[in-house]
């Protein structure tokens, strides 16, 4: 039992690294793909605001990591970590195959799917989902695209021939977005290492270390760069002028700040996606729809890998 402890502990860590490498790219790419900031530059500036806002996130937004801590009650420590293993590791392996293909993916759908498959193998008597956090957790998910899109649009419309000096503006709105990927995704992750701490039957770590934890490991994952999402999100998804990038930036930043404040685990790359789909014009359909399609993959990839990984160590 000790051991599947210290694993989950260990694979919720690589679940950070990862969401940093592959997730937080998306908060930089309309300020590379417009040309607004240099790759390199844009990555140290992501990875900065990416451990603040994660950071922060405990004292500001805590509403986010209780929705996640309150999926599934398990009946016993061995079956929450059984399932949580399996969990994390679909995420792993998932998030770093799109990676290979320069997809950005959600950890968030990846984190629920993964939990579904784990619970549904270990059985009603094993696992209890809790309806009012499903509930908060899948209306976020779901508003991510749709909201996304429209602020974006909206935005477009608002700034249209009114700002100056866009490309100063835009590398703002990038450090914000990066920002608030700190505050969503470091909120969501916390909440998996504060349950992994209450597993090991220890003294349970203060929110503010574990907060600087997940900061600490995101910001690395970011330092490293997912250059082949920022290239698919900022150059091939749509061509965007600075204007139309900042647009984007503030248009998945509303979403994320509101979702936040609200409690509701939202999709980072799904709102960010979108609002650039929105903000843009002449968005590639070819990149869209292969960007769907890993999407619609999610759910029955890391919740099959997770279901067959219980039932596996389960024996």
């Amino acid at each position: 039992m000790t051991m599947s402890v210290h694993l989950a502990r260990l694979l919720v860590l690589a679940v950070i690294f990862v969401n940093g490498w592959t997730d937080a790219p998306g908060a930089i790419a309309t300020a590379v793909g417009s040309g607004a900031m240099s790759f390199r530059k844009s990555v140290w500036m992501a990875a900065a605001c990416n451990f603040i806002g994660a950071a922060a996130a405990c004292l500001c937004f805590p509403a986010v990591a209780d929705t996640i801590g309150e999926l599934v009650a398990f009946s016993s420590p061995r079956a929450a970590v059984t399932a949580l293993n399996a969990a994390l590791l679909s995420i792993v392996l998932w998030a770093v195959a799109a990676w290979r293909f320069g997809l950005p993916t959600s950890e968030s759908h990846a984190l629920l799917a993964g939990l579904s498959g784990g619970a549904l193998a270990l059985g009603v008597g094993a696992a209890q989902p809790s309806a009012g956090a499903w509930l908060r957790a899948l209306s976020g998910l779901a508003l991510s695209l749709p909201a996304g899109m429209a602020a974006g649009r909206l935005f477009r419309r608002l700034l249209a021939g009114r700002v100056r000096r866009p490309a100063a503006w835009q590398r703002a709105g990038a450090a914000l977005t990066a920002l608030l990927h700190g505050v969503q995704d470091g909120q969501k992750f916390m909440a998996l290492l504060l349950l992994t701490g209450g597993l090991g039957g220890e003294q349970p770590a203060s929110r503010l270390s574990l907060a600087l934890l997940t900061a600490a490991v995101m910001a690395l994952g970011t330092a490293l760069g997912g250059k082949p999402i920022v290239e698919k999100m900022g150059t091939e998804l749509a061509n965007l002028t600075p204007a139309e990038g900042l647009s984007a930036d503030l248009g998945a930043g509303v979403v994320l700040l509101v979702c936040s404040a609200l409690g509701l685990p939202v999709s980072t790359t799904h709102a960010k996606v979108s609002a650039i789909c929105g903000a843009g014009r002449g968005a590639d359909r070819r990149v869209m729809g292969q960007m769907a399609g890993a999407w619609a993959l999610t759910f029955p990839v890391c919740g099959g890998v997770a279901f067959a990984l219980t039932r596996l160590m389960m024996g």
